[in-house]
């Protein structure tokens, strides 16, 4: 089984590459493989709704990593987003990445369990975690909790590392992640299957 893990800091080992980083050898510990890839170094274009996705499964853009987080979601059996804290929201970059990942593409991701983490100085955390697990929540992924929001504080990864509780928060995730994905193992091996979904009933409000 493998978690892919995604860093949306622009700084690969800072705070947020810390918590990730404590949460893969958590994961390692309990048998579980992990693929990090880090996005927020990079430079992403926002998605154009050209719906061309639709008939590939890809995105039209081949220039950036998004094409990339598809492919390794797909293969992947959860998924853990982190990102830092920018104006109490999630890095631009990163939600640019994951519209694109998701939008017209989530079919193939459903019942994968996924997991947000955080990193901030200060505040808006809560915020930023809310907003990242939107893209879970309606894609019929479980959601994977730990102990407290899933929130790790610190400027830098020597900081990050002085947050006993986000620490052990990352470890008890890890320890939720492995559990769920061994539970679905082993519920599929018994001939227990996630439920069809019903056709979509997409309705406009505009009458």
């Amino acid at each position: 089984m493998n978690v892919l893990l995604v860093n949306g800091s622009p700084h690969a080992k800072g705070a947020t590459g810390t918590a990730l980083q404590t949460i893969a050898d958590r994961l390692n510990e309990n048998g579980i493989g992990s693929t990090l890839l880090h996005v927020g170094n990079k430079a992403v274009r926002g998605c154009i709704a050209c719906g061309k996705c639709v008939q590939t499964g890809q995105c039209i853009f081949q220039d950036d990593p998004v094409n990339e987080g598809i492919r390794l979601l797909k293969e992947a059996d959860g998924i853990i987003v982190g990102s830092p804290v920018y104006y109490a929201g999630p890095n631009a970059t990163l939600c640019a990445f994951l519209d694109r990942v998701f939008y017209c593409k989530a079919a193939p991701y459903a019942f994968k369990p996924a997991a947000v983490v955080v990193s901030c100085r200060r505040g808006g955390a809560s915020a930023s975690f809310d907003r990242l697990n939107k893209y879970f929540t309606m894609c019929r992924m479980p959601l994977v909790s730990s102990q407290y929001w899933n929130s790790i504080h610190g400027n830098n990864a020597e900081e990050a590392l002085q947050d006993k509780e986000g620490l052990q928060t990352m470890r008890t995730l890890a320890d939720n992640m492995s559990w769920m994905l061994k539970c679905i193992a082993a519920g599929k091996a018994a001939g227990i299957m996630p439920p069809s979904p019903e056709p979509w009933e997409k309705t406009n409000f505009i009458r």
